[in-house]
């Protein structure tokens, strides 16, 4: 566990925000190795954070214990540089019972994923993420998408809940943003943290930012590190032709490629990680593999993104 506070380091980030995939051998059991690996090059490549086993990382297939063994691995590899947040999930009893699996492991915070299946009401939502904020001493920050859509008056009352930071956006309606920022402003003066979370989260991220939302997760660090790092820092300094080359060249055709296929949002990344040298495995059910023609379009789009670059230089 890091010892600075959580919203502290997050707040100005000097790198995108890190969701690793989770290393399976050829048996589909972990490969820890291969994770630490994988965590340590991304820390290393300057990720400002590691989300472990949240989406990308296949929260959803792991058990208990392969959760616990995963954030304690990450936590590892980090080493105290970045901040560790693991995710929690299900319904109210099992979101709370992987929060403390994910503090004995010396995670630094979490990711409150939407509650499993049900569309509950407000006062559902609200009690279900004030129960797993309460029941660890991590700081939350609650994922909006799906089935947990909040309203400014929920996200008012999360911000004044304590052990609740931010919120993490995963549906994209910016007007909707608009209003919950405006809310918790107004009625909470603070730091409240926001991230845009939606996939291939470049894409939208300078529509974001025009709401003040600066943080945000990338999918493409895991795979090409180079590539979203020079995304960030053109939006850090004000590089738009360089910004909207990649959006033009890169992130936009990559979009379209995630696109194509159900659950690419983490098998097309695993793939990409395959790619650059690291044998993370194949995604677990019910998730399948990519088809061998969108791999391949995959490493072109790539190379296509590092060519953006030299040009760039």
């Amino acid at each position: 566990m890091t010892p600075a506070p959580l919203a502290a380091r997050l707040r100005d980030p000097r790198g995108p925000l890190f969701f690793p995939v989770t290393a399976y051998g050829p048996d589909g059991s972990l490969d820890l190795d291969v994770y630490r690996a994988h965590v340590r090059r991304g820390v290393e490549d300057g990720a400002a954070a590691v989300f472990a086993a949240c989406g990308t990382g296949e929260f959803h297939a792991l058990l208990p214990e392969e959760f616990e063994a995963c954030v304690r691995a990450a936590v590892e590899a980090a080493g105290g540089r970045v901040p560790v947040v693991a995710g929690a999930g299900y319904g109210t009893a099992l979101a709370v019972r992987y929060a403390r699996l994910a503090e004995s492991a010396g995670a630094d915070g979490l990711l409150a994923m939407p509650p499993y299946l049900v569309h509950a009401g407000q006062e559902g939502l609200l009690r279900h993420y004030r129960e797993v904020a309460a029941a660890t001493a991590l700081p939350v920050v609650v994922y909006q998408r799906d089935n947990a859509v909040l309203t400014p008056q929920t996200v008012v009352a999360l911000a004044r809940t304590d052990g609740v930071i931010g919120l993490k956006d995963g549906l994209g309606d910016l007007d909707l943003m608009q209003r919950l920022v405006s809310a918790v402003r107004t009625e909470v003066p603070g730091d409240f943290l926001y991230f845009n979370g939606l996939p291939t989260a470049e894409q939208t991220q300078l529509a974001y930012r025009a709401l003040g939302i600066t943080l945000y997760s990338s999918a493409v660090f895991c795979f090409a590190p180079e590539i979203a790092l020079a995304f960030h820092r053109a939006l850090r300094t004000g590089d738009e032709p360089l910004a909207h080359r990649l959006l033009d060249g890169f992130y936009g055709p990559f979009a379209d490629l995630r696109a194509r296929g159900r659950g690419y949002a983490v098998s097309l990344v695993k793939a990409g990680v395959r790619l650059r040298g690291l044998d993370v495995g194949e995604v677990r059910p019910p998730l399948h593999e990519p088809a061998e023609d969108h791999v391949k379009q995959l490493a072109g789009l790539i190379e296509r993104g590092r060519a953006l670059l030299e040009e760039d230089a």
